[in-house]
């Protein structure tokens, strides 16, 4: 695997290579990443993976400095899934004047859910993600439906803009417990591991409870929250929402349960789609 610290440096690596896959991630590679990485190489081009913790997403009240970073491990680890290029920027190499062009989503989109209790999120996460693009070139990019709303973000950003870049959505990945994996698990104290299985637990009830014909979304959603408002959890939403556009629910409509809510110091997402 080759790695690349500056755009001048991978650029040199890609000029000759056709259109890559682009596999763009913060760090502290755990199984879901890797899953996203063998999505890559099943579609043939180079792979191209990346790490960078961008500030332009975090809140000052966000955990910017203790995120996970975890770059000698997540090498090898790239390496075994059989990576092809590595690219690990400072953060003075992506943004070495103050990055006063940016990107902002609809707020029918990003304002609600994860960006009505992170506000500027999208954004930060488009800017970064459209200059990712722009440095790449790659003709796919993969990203975890684990982050639901930010994948639709990205889609619509790709649509919107004509980018030529089909963008896929990689399937959560579990622990046996059914936890979702993510880099912030590590937060967790072995007690409040053991509880955050509960988080997929609420998920699971209020979409049984739909496909067995439930239709009042206030009371499934309100009976979540306060099932884990009891359990010790400070919910910031549970919201059965459209799948292609997170609007409120209609009946017959493709539907998909979101959830985030903070355990202990470490806020956790996760979200289910509904089968009929």
């Amino acid at each position: 695997m080759r790695i690349a610290h500056t755009i001048a440096e991978l650029r040199a690596i890609l000029a000759a290579a056709p259109p890559p896959t682009l596999v763009p991630t913060m760090g502290g590679l755990h199984e879901g990443h890797l899953s996203l990485v063998r999505i890559a190489k099943g579609l043939g081009a180079p792979v191209v993976g990346t790490i960078f913790v961008n500030r332009l997403q975090f809140a000052p009240t966000d955990d910017f400095e203790r995120y996970p970073r975890t770059l000698s491990r997540d090498i090898e680890l790239l390496e075994a899934e059989g990576c092809d290029v590595l690219f690990a920027p400072s953060e003075s190499e992506m943004y070495p004047e103050p990055q006063s062009y940016v990107v902002r989503p609809p707020p029918e989109l990003a304002d609600i859910l994860e960006g009505q209790f992170r506000p500027g999120f999208f954004s930060g996460v488009c800017t970064v993600v459209l200059k990712l693009f722009n440095i790449v070139q790659p003709g796919f990019a993969v990203f975890g439906k684990k982050d639901y709303q930010q994948l639709l973000v990205i889609r619509n950003m790709v649509r919107q803009l004509a980018l030529p870049i089909e963008v896929i959505g990689g399937e959560t990945i579990r622990e046996a417990d059914g936890l979702a994996m993510s880099s912030r698990n590590v937060y967790l104290s072995s007690a409040e591991r053991a509880e955050a299985r509960q988080l997929q637990a609420a998920l699971r009830r209020a979409a049984q409870a739909i496909r067995s014909g439930t239709l009042d979304w206030h009371s499934l959603q309100q009976a979540a929250i306060d099932a884990l408002t009891k359990r010790g959890w400070t919910p910031n939403y549970v919201a059965i929402r459209r799948r292609d556009n997170l609007l409120e629910p209609a009946a017959g409509a493709p539907l998909v349960v979101l959830a985030a809510g903070t355990l202990g110091t470490t806020r956790l997402i996760d979200n289910l789609e509904i089968d009929a």
